[in-house]
């Protein structure tokens, strides 16, 4: 079987983290101070801290902003649910956001509509490795939180690396994200923000009882994240050639293909949108040796019973992503493509004899 997901692990990055085992400075450390300084550049900003996962980033980096009882926070609905625990986790209230058709991102004309006086901050994902345009959400004047959990390394159209132009930045090193060690998280941004979540990450030796945690990175986790932070062109790379040869060998398929965007795009999710239930494509594709997913498990709305959010349900009923990642060889890209013809294909066949 073909996972749908894959890090890239090598003998080196396996080396680095048994470095880190000899020596025995395991908890926080010198090379999570690394980590900080190398994203920070990366991302153009003058500082990161390191956290535990990129929810506890989300987390901290409201808390940082000084957002909680009482307050909104505008959201997608159509993302992971970790946005949505953020939210409530700092006391505020998520504001479910209809999605955009084009970005796969959330709606600026619709967070506009649901923008009230409470609104103190909107989380903007860069969709599946497609950086979002951020004027529209800044023009709410409210600060904006760029989560570039699924885009690290995207740039926006001025030439910018996402996650340079909000208020702050998160990013996720979960194991299936661009650079993966496990787990773990970021928030970057200006250093007085910072400074806040490196005080909020740690609870111990405070001189007051004011409500902290302990979201720290651990240093095997940092050296991991370092070691796959230094080969994040190489795993772009290899993600736009993948694309690009989706793109070529399903350029007549009965499917709708990913904006093509150039730098903005990373692919870390290559997404079709279908016209048939994404759920028997993936059973299909199942049996040729394929693993597929739809890119998000279930919009937000539709968990809490609500409706009014139409492009998130139809995004929800027509998209599957399938294997797109630095791992995967060309010989298991052309079973894919073999396998995603075919099965669409058969699809296509199947609606017209109905």
């Amino acid at each position: 079987m073909i996972p749908h997901s894959k890090p890239s692990i090598t003998d080196d990055d396996a080396e680095r983290v048994a470095r880190v085992v000899r020596s025995g400075q395991l908890a926080q450390g010198p090379e999570v101070a690394a980590l900080e300084r190398e994203l920070a550049a990366r991302l153009g900003v003058q500082d990161a801290a390191a956290v535990a996962s990129g929810s506890a980033a989300l987390e901290l980096a409201l808390g940082a902003l000084g957002v909680g009882a009482g307050d909104e926070v505008l959201i997608a609905s159509y993302v992971c649910d970790a946005l949505y625990h953020a939210v409530r986790r700092v006391g505020a209230t998520p504001v479910l956001v209809d999605a955009d058709a084009a970005t796969l991102s959330l709606s600026a004309k619709d967070a506009l509509a649901r923008r009230t006086s409470r609104t103190r901050a909107v989380i903007v994902p860069h969709a599946f490795g497609l950086a979002a345009d951020l004027e529209p959400f800044q023009a709410l004047e409210v600060p904006v939180i760029e989560d570039c959990a699924q885009a690290l390394g995207a740039e926006l159209d001025d030439g910018r690396p996402a996650g340079s132009r909000g208020a702050l930045a998160v990013c996720s090193f979960y194991a299936t994200k661009m650079i993966a060690a496990g787990e773990g998280g970021a928030v970057a941004g200006p250093a007085a923000l910072i400074a806040r979540v490196r005080e909020a990450r740690d609870y111990d030796e405070r001189t007051t009882l004011a409500p902290r945690t302990n979201a720290k990175l651990t240093d095997m986790a940092a050296a991991l994240a370092r070691a796959q932070l230094a080969r994040l062109d190489a795993f772009i790379a290899r993600r736009r050639t993948l694309a690009a040869r989706y793109r070529t060998g399903l350029a007549s398929a009965p499917a709708r293909l990913p904006t093509d965007a150039g730098r903005r795009h990373v692919y870390h999710r290559f997404v079709l949108g279908l016209d048939c239930a994404p759920d028997a494509v993936i059973e299909a594709l199942a049996t040729r040796g394929v693993a597929a997913r739809r890119p998000v498990f279930r919009p937000a709305h539709r968990a809490l019973g609500l409706d009014g959010f139409p492009e998130a349900d139809r995004l929800w009923a027509e998209s599957l992503s399938i294997p797109c990642y630095p791992a995967l060889t060309d010989d298991d890209a052309e079973r894919v493509l073999r396998a995603v013809t075919a099965v669409l294909a058969s699809a296509a066949e199947g609606n017209q004899s109905r």
